[in-house]
């Protein structure tokens, strides 16, 4: 069944796949980072997540509602957790670079491909079983996973805003 799984998938899913992989393995190394890309890509993320929610149990659906609520709640709270966290102690914002200097993380590549396999299987289980996507539990539980996944990636690029709006302050009061 699982070679079944694999053929029917549409080749598109498998080059999506290899992208998420080259740019969460990228973040394992230290380097620099721009603002805009910090930026970038929770926004993607978020998007992927926001699509997994609607085209699962989109507005037409009765669980519909109840997946976005989940969704919204999970994102909120673990963005409030995200963003509490410290930043690595090696991270430096240049203001005239507008660039992080970033110590190498495998959390982006652990975040984009638990975003992506849980796309997946929810996917495959929702074409099987078609039925699941009307069950509220079942749409808000799935849902709630996309959440936390965009909690922790917006909740991160936040945590790096403020380091820049900081030194952005400390730098004008300086001059």
């Amino acid at each position: 069944m699982l070679l079944q799984i694999v053929t029917h998938t549409p080749r598109w899913v498998f080059g999506l796949f290899a992208l998420l992989v080259w740019l969460g393995c990228k973040q394992l190394m230290s380097g620099r980072v721009s603002l805009v890309k910090v930026t970038v890509m929770p926004i993607a993320m978020t998007g992927f997540a926001v699509y997994g929610v609607a085209s699962a149990f989109g507005a037409s659906n009765t669980a519909g509602p109840a997946a976005l609520l989940a969704w919204a709640a999970a994102a909120a709270v673990l963005f409030a957790v995200s963003i509490r966290q410290p930043l690595h102690a090696n991270t430096r914002y240049n203001a005239e670079a507008r660039a992080f200097d970033v110590a190498g993380s495998a959390v982006p590549l652990m975040l984009m491909m638990g975003i992506f396999f849980t796309k997946y299987v929810v996917g495959v289980s929702l074409s099987m079983h078609p039925e699941l996507a009307h069950q509220t539990p079942v749409a808000a539980g799935i849902s709630a996973v996309y959440g936390t996944f965009t909690g922790i990636f917006v909740g991160r690029a936040a945590r790096l805003w403020k380091l820049a709006i900081r030194t952005d302050r400390g730098v004008a009061s300086a001059a």
